[in-house]
């Protein structure tokens, strides 16, 4: 069963993140617990195991980045995605570098974004469960649309191999 734990200050908007996904993603198959207040999402990350964390950049006392980073630190494979209605690029910026988030989506959201970015949120999450396994390579992050693909590209062309992970047993990359 996968677990996806929501944040937002707004009640309304955290209603709107529960509709949608609960819409997408059938009960018996994925539990969402939603909170309105940092602190007792943090809390309840250090209680239960979370495969998707979604939270809102911008709340009184501690911000999304903030939360974020604790649930990193608590939980680092549960994938970790923004939303919120700051343009404010560089909290943006500072939230997915200090968090390491997968995605942020800009409010308002379109409900297939959301959905198609919480589904390759558990892709994401099942790729890093299976390569701590050593089962299998964490693909990368699909990349936003653009140039990411086209550097990509021409680095394996470039330097043929430059693009590929080699992990060992635990997870680890292996360099040689």
């Amino acid at each position: 069963m996968r677990r996806i734990l929501i944040l937002d200050d707004e009640p309304s908007v955290l209603n709107a993140l529960r509709r949608t996904l609960r819409a997408a993603f059938p009960q018996a198959d994925v539990v969402i617990e939603a909170f309105d207040e940092p602190e007792a999402a943090v809390l309840r990350a250090g209680e239960q195991d979370f495969d998707v964390v979604i939270s809102d950049y911008r709340m009184p006392g501690l911000n999304g980045a903030d939360v974020l980073q604790l649930v990193k630190g608590l939980q680092p494979d549960a994938v970790r995605i923004v939303v919120s209605a700051t343009t404010e690029m560089l909290d943006i910026v500072n939230a997915v570098n200090r968090a390491e988030v997968f995605r942020y989506l800009a409010k308002p959201w379109q409900q297939e974004e959301l959905v198609a970015t919480v589904q390759d949120a558990f892709a994401r999450r099942d790729a890093l469960v299976q390569a701590k396994q050593g089962t299998a390579a964490v693909p990368p992050a699909r990349p936003a649309a653009g140039g990411q693909e086209d550097v990509l590209r021409q680095l394996e062309q470039d330097e043929p191999g430059i693009t590929r992970v080699d992990w060992d047993e635990h997870g680890n990359i292996r360099l040689f």
